[in-house]
């Protein structure tokens, strides 16, 4: 059977470019945030959910309006756990679909929020991605063209670095790319040999 690493890491951490190297090694990659905000705009069944939730504005120009979203839930832990209460059951059956079909013996599945969300017993092995927290926020400033503030309170709804490397099988402290790379191809390797 196929194993699962979990990737995750806060905000800005560089999750995404870690995804992309075990990618780039032939490892299939599944990104739970990338496939929640497809089924965001695709599901006729959780846009009806998330307008009741949300109101008429959740959606702009027939997309959704993640900006108006992020800005009620960061500020509402009931309202992000409605969204959670949504988004989740749907990615959860659209990932499983999606294992069945691989065939490497080993996937990457990036989550955000792997440990807030209670699933690191779904995986077996964790990988987290760290990177000090003014890096972070800067990245995320210059992608999202969010404000430190914005920044700060997406944080504030993680857990800690230091509490999810304590539960990690893998660390990877992403300040150089082509560091980065050299660890990713390492763990690669770890990987098949253990698996």
């Amino acid at each position: 059977m196929t194993k699962v690493l979990g990737l995750t890491g806060g905000i800005g951490s560089g999750k995404t470019t870690v995804a992309s190297l075990f990618f780039a090694l032939g490892v299939p990659v599944y990104n739970a945030d990338n496939e929640a905000k497809k089924l965001m705009n695709e599901s006729p069944k959780i846009r009806t959910k998330l307008i009741a939730l949300f109101g008429v504005n959740a959606y702009s120009n027939g997309l959704l309006n993640r900006s108006y979203i992020a800005q009620l839930v960061f500020k509402d832990k009931n309202k992000l756990d409605a969204l959670n209460q949504i988004i989740h059951p749907a990615v959860a059956a659209h990932y499983s679909a999606w294992l069945a079909t691989q065939t490497y013996p080993y996937v990457v599945k990036e989550v955000a929020i792997l440990f807030e969300l209670g699933a690191e017993n779904q995986f077996d092995l964790i990988l987290t991605v760290t990177a000090p927290k003014q890096s972070r926020i800067d990245r995320v400033m210059q992608r999202d063209a969010k404000t430190s503030e914005e920044v700060l309170s997406i944080m504030k709804n993680q857990w800690d670095e230091a509490l999810k490397i304590k539960k990690s099988d893998f660390v990877i402290h992403n300040i150089d790319t082509q560091l980065t790379a050299k660890e990713v191809e390492e763990i690669h390797v770890k990987i098949l040999k253990i698996i």
